[in-house]
């Protein structure tokens, strides 16, 4: 009987816990200064560099590449280099596969980034993914290009594929880490939200975190992410119908209601 109240406890406890952890990071997307996302699986509905595998017909082995590096095999650096070596997209390839297969916005995202741009919220893109890819969908969205952080193909004269810019900084592991980095002390932000579907995009140490499950459900981020939404429109429907007194009545009121717990810092 004694286990059985003890699992209960615990379990209570655990849920308090992450309701807390939710209000927080609710009320911190209220006053966020800065809002990051990721851009394959979270900004747009697929993974680009996957959909170009399978347009220059490499799609299998690229794919196994790919769930080499998520087992931690080699860096991402290396897995960039090996897939690319595969894929070789020269220029007159890439430009074709944008008019085949234009990057598909998910349902939501060119609402809420009006939404933040009327409110002067500053928006970036960071992504593993390429400029070439990338940038027109950042001009789509009217977010500067100097607001995104991606990987640089390079080109012979010739137009054939000779590499990539190493010396961009999601260009290799930790990447998304160095570009939140960068941003707060270039920028002073304080209050920096990174939203996305995978774990180096909640690894980013941004001031807050918000998992995003609307293409792509991943177990790990939707465990361990404080607030874990499956649609753009709740973030959307939160900024308008929310204020900061709302979610701190909110709390408060969940502080009270279970008066054995420490308060979240």
């Amino acid at each position: 009987m004694t286990k059985g109240l003890s699992t209960s406890t615990a379990t209570g406890n655990a849920n308090v816990h992450s309701t807390n952890k939710q209000d927080l990071i609710r009320q911190l997307w209220l006053t966020a200064d800065c809002v990051c996302f990721d851009v394959d699986s979270t900004v747009c509905v697929e993974e680009a560099i996957d959909e170009l595998a399978k347009f220059q017909q490499v799609g299998a082995l690229v794919e196994a590449i790919t769930r080499n590096a998520m087992g931690g095999n080699m860096s991402f650096r290396t897995a960039l280099q090996a897939r690319l070596n595969l894929i070789q997209p020269t220029c007159p390839r890439l430009e074709q596969f944008l008019v085949n297969h234009p990057s598909q916005l998910t349902d939501g995202i060119a609402e809420l980034i009006d939404l933040l741009h009327e409110r002067n919220i500053p928006v970036y893109l960071i992504t593993g993914g390429f400029h070439y890819i990338v940038d027109p969908v950042a001009k789509q969205l009217n977010i500067p290009l100097k607001n995104v952080f991606a990987n640089r193909l390079l080109f012979n004269d010739d137009g054939t594929y000779a590499g990539f810019d190493e010396d961009e900084m999601t260009s290799d592991s930790g990447g998304k880490g160095r570009a939140v980095e960068y941003l707060k002390n270039q920028y002073g932000y304080q209050r920096l939200i990174m939203i996305g579907d995978g774990a180096t995009d909640m690894e980013a140490d941004a001031d807050g975190f918000i998992g995003f499950g609307g293409n792509i459900v991943r177990e790990k981020v939707r465990d361990a992410a404080p607030w874990f939404v499956n649609s753009f429109y709740t973030l959307i429907d939160e900024l308008r119908n929310n204020t900061i007194a709302n979610v701190a009545y909110h709390q408060r009121l969940t502080t009270r209601k279970y008066s054995t717990e420490i308060k979240a810092k």
